[in-house]
């Protein structure tokens, strides 16, 4: 070692004591080198017991998060308090944003999916602890592309390892009619629009769950369908001053927005019901279409698991119908096995003598009395100038309870292109590489065929 007070490289005892970075050095002014260092304090754990680190030695001991760890965590508190979630989910959440960030999958993301990451981690934290919140709603307040949004969310539950759990459908109703503004009187509402929270919820709960029976969600965004089913409850409340209502307007008043594939749900459930109403015997006296049937969305959901029973027993009936086609007419039967609303009509003209002798009761609301004759001929309500009953004959069953993608296909089955005339052989086409052996020949072979060709 060098004697005290000279330089060990150079042997120069120039040495001053230099500033550097708020600490002071030792250093040779004739070759620079650095003899001695000061003792700097970094870390707040070293702070609060009053111990020194080493300049040196202090880099690699920093407990300081990074900013864009920092601004995670500070996203994902922000969104808890918007969403006023328990302090359990913050706490989940954050630990989700921290692990994530050290993985390296999302190291090189772009900015745009670091800030969406905190949202997916309070998402996945929710769907853990069933607490109802959509994906839109997150969406809806970070500004963000929905796709994206799910992309990053699949990737989070990819790399983590996460079970998350399916939210239910009624759940989703729920918190998705919480964020209505039909049921605080505003300037902007008018008062018959208004509505009580509860009977609402209830009415469109029962529509959502018609619409399950009816494969009508299966496949399908949630969404479209809640929102329809919402309207038609809507209506069904006070049909009088809500019928002339659109569904755009209903929706800008209630203050979401309206899905594109809505109107095509709300069409879909509105021919569910105009089926249903076909099949109760007080309701065929009325001439409902698809904005009066509404009225009577009430008693058909209160007698839906008939309604729903005598559907699907009237289609195996029409299957086995088409299956023996000689065994009867498709309109012999009961209201279950029949075409809906002709049933009683059919079973009716086929007993022309009891009609004969005996006069029609025409009191019963249940009961529609045909004409003599074939059964094709018009009953005796529609000669004497109803004309609700004649329309209730002519109007067709209803919609076959199928996969709406087996009813109203989507990709139409192209023909086959037609196949090129096979040509005629001439021998000498090339012989491929696998048949090359089948015309190969032994050398008995080969005697054998040359005696036989000489003798012919």
């Amino acid at each position: 070692m060098a004697a005290r007070g000279r330089c060990p490289e150079c042997g120069s005892g120039a040495l001053v004591e230099d500033a550097h970075y708020a600490q002071q050095q030792l250093v040779c002014a004739a070759c620079g080198c650095v003899l001695a260092e000061g003792l700097l304090t970094t870390t707040y754990t070293d702070e609060e017991h009053l111990r020194e680190v080493a300049y040196s030695h202090s880099t690699g001991q920093k407990e300081q998060l990074s900013c864009c760890l920092q601004r995670g965590i500070r996203r994902v508190q922000d969104l808890c308090k918007v969403l006023q979630l328990p302090a359990v989910f913050e706490e989940t959440a954050v630990s989700y944003i921290q692990r994530a960030l050290q993985l390296p999958a999302f190291h090189l993301v772009s900015l745009e999916k670091k800030e969406l990451l905190g949202g997916c981690c309070v998402f996945v934290t929710c769907r853990q602890h069933n607490w109802p919140l959509t994906m839109g709603t997150i969406c809806s307040l970070l500004y963000a592309k929905q796709d994206l949004f799910a992309s990053v969310y699949l990737s989070l539950q990819k790399e983590l390892g996460l079970s998350v759990p399916a939210l239910s459908l009624a759940d989703l109703v729920t918190t998705h009619l919480n964020s209505f503004r039909l049921f605080q009187p505003t300037a902007n509402i008018p008062v018959p629009f208004l509505e009580d929270k509860e009977k609402l919820l209830a009415r469109t709960m029962g529509i959502v769950e018609l619409a399950s029976e009816t494969w009508l969600v299966t496949g399908r965004h949630p969404v479209p369908i809640v929102t329809a089913a919402a309207f038609l409850a809507w209506q069904s409340l006070w049909p009088g001053p809500r019928l002339s209502c659109p569904l755009a307007r209903f929706c800008r008043l209630a203050g979401v927005d309206l899905p594109p594939p809505a109107h095509l749900r709300l069409k879909e459930l509105l021919e569910i019901l105009l089926g249903m109403a076909s099949q109760l015997s007080w309701l065929r006296g009325f001439n409902l279409d698809k904005k009066t049937v509404v009225k009577h969305i009430g008693d058909l959901l209160q007698h839906r698991v008939f309604l729903l029973k005598n559907a699907f027993s009237q289609q195996d009936g029409e299957e086995q119908q088409d299956m023996a086609p000689g065994q009867g007419s498709p309109g012999q039967g009961s209201l279950g096995q029949g075409s809906l609303g002709q049933g009683s009509l059919d079973k009716g003209s086929l007993d022309k003598g009891s009609l004969d002798k005996n006069t029609p009761n025409k009191d019963s609301p249940g009961q529609d009395s045909p004409g003599q004759g074939s059964p094709s001929s018009p009953p005796v309500a529609q000669e004497r100038g109803c004309p609700s009953a004649g329309k209730q004959q002519r109007g067709g069953p209803l919609r076959p309870l199928l996969p709406p993608c087996l009813i109203h296909p989507r990709k139409r089955l192209r023909p086959a292109a037609p196949s090129a005339p096979a040509q005629a052989l001439t021998g000498n086409e090339p012989i491929s590489d696998t048949e090359i052996e089948q015309y190969l020949r032994s050398p008995q072979e080969i005697r054998a065929f040359r005696k036989a060709k000489a003798w012919l």
